[in-house]
């Protein structure tokens, strides 16, 4: 079977309100999905920006694991349950359980973070540098572009990614992906 690269741009996204009323998420991706009765079910991954505008609890997501990093504004303070953990624009991105409903709070003003779900799997999410490989060992694949990137695919195709966007690929997608430029990016896996 041929691999199929796919993109996602947050503004094509639709936002969708919190049910605390504390942001706005626009949902990148559900993989793979199953949907019933218009409900989805059975997703592995999920990918999402969020845009959050007050202090305020995260939700919680019994039996997800979570990756959290800041992609624009001064950042936020987050209250784990090993203590507070303060992120800024350009961290290394914090993992979390999705049962803990961490508090939130805003360093100064409202943010843009993107967020990374596991359900079923072991999966990851880090800083990309440049020069970086990934490999085919994984079930599903994923960059982030915060800034403009290039990053060179299986096929030795070059593929530019404007600020916003998201390229994957899943276990079809074999061969190694390399990140071309120093830019503020992230990496995401999910392990077979």
């Amino acid at each position: 079977m041929t691999a199929t690269l796919h993109r996602v741009r947050v503004e094509d996204c639709p936002s969708q309100p919190w049910r605390n009323g504390g942001g706005l998420t626009r949902e990148l991706l559900l993989w793979p999905t199953a949907t019933t009765n218009t409900a989805t079910q059975d997703w592995s991954v999920r990918v999402s920006v969020a845009d959050i505008s007050r202090d305020g609890p995260f939700s919680s997501f019994p039996g997800v694991d979570r990756w959290f990093a800041v992609l624009e504004g001064s950042g936020v303070t987050l209250g784990l349950p090993g203590g507070e953990h303060r992120l800024r624009r350009g961290d290394t991105p914090v993992q979390f359980a999705g049962t803990d409903a961490p508090g939130c709070r805003l360093i100064e003003g409202p943010t843009r973070d993107l967020n990374l779900m596991i359900r079923h799997g072991a999966g990851r999410m880090w800083k990309a540098q440049a020069g970086e490989p990934v490999d085919s060992r994984t079930l599903w694949r994923a960059l982030y572009a915060v800034t403009r990137v290039r990053v060179r695919t299986p096929a030795g195709n070059t593929e530019t990614l404007e600020p916003g966007t998201l390229l994957w690929g899943d276990s079809h997608d074999t061969g190694r992906w390399e990140l071309l430029d120093q830019a503020l990016a992230f990496w995401m896996t999910l392990s077979r």
